[in-house]
């Protein structure tokens, strides 16, 4: 096994385990024997349990943001924009339960605030296509004109809520369901 696929899998089982167990419910000592590693090990890879951690996040939205960039029809109405957007958000998370798991505990940790924070100041220094859909869309007199974590509380909520319910198993997202969600998250935002 190469040191890349070791890393993979203590990135792997840490994910898993957080997923299913939370932040606490992950202890490093855990992770490492889920993946197969003596426990000093796991610090060759990840010199803290927080840049783990981090370092999970990052790849996840790393692969979101590449999934979205490529469906993002730029140049097209933003009405159009944020439907595909969430389209596509809705149907990574429903292949990827667990990624979806992951994230939202990160979002709504410590850790995850200082991010969103940082996101709705723009001091992210990275681009957001939310955040620049909604600059967009107000500029073009689209959207209503309210403070950026407004809309993004408005346009996100209620599909994070209904993704955690679909991965709970309470209610079966169909394309159908996707598509009223996704109109129903623009008509909160629209002008």
């Amino acid at each position: 096994m190469t040191p890349s696929d070791r890393r993979i899998d203590i990135m792997r089982e840490a994910l898993a385990l957080v997923a299913e167990q939370g932040f606490h419910g992950a202890p490093m000592a855990e992770i490492a024997a889920k993946a197969g590693v003596a426990a000093g090990t796991i610090y060759r890879y990840f010199p803290s349990r927080d840049r783990l951690l981090a370092e999970i996040y990052q790849e996840l939205e790393d692969r979101i943001g590449r999934m979205v960039r490529e469906g993002d029809a730029v140049g097209r109405p933003v009405r159009e924009r944020f439907l595909g957007l969430h389209r596509a958000v809705f149907t990574y998370f429903i292949a990827h339960p667990l990624h979806f798991r992951y994230m939202e505990q990160y979002f709504n940790s410590p850790y995850g605030i200082t991010l969103h924070r940082d996101r709705l100041l723009g001091r992210s220094g990275n681009a957001d296509i939310l955040m620049d859909l909604f600059d967009q869309g107000i500029r073009q007199e689209v959207l209503k004109a309210l403070p950026r974590a407004a809309l993004f509380s408005l346009a996100t909520g209620p599909m994070m809520f209904l993704i955690r319910d679909h991965t709970l198993g309470f209610i079966t997202l169909d394309d159908a369901l996707i598509e009223q969600t996704a109109q129903a998250c623009w008509d909160a935002i629209k002008r």
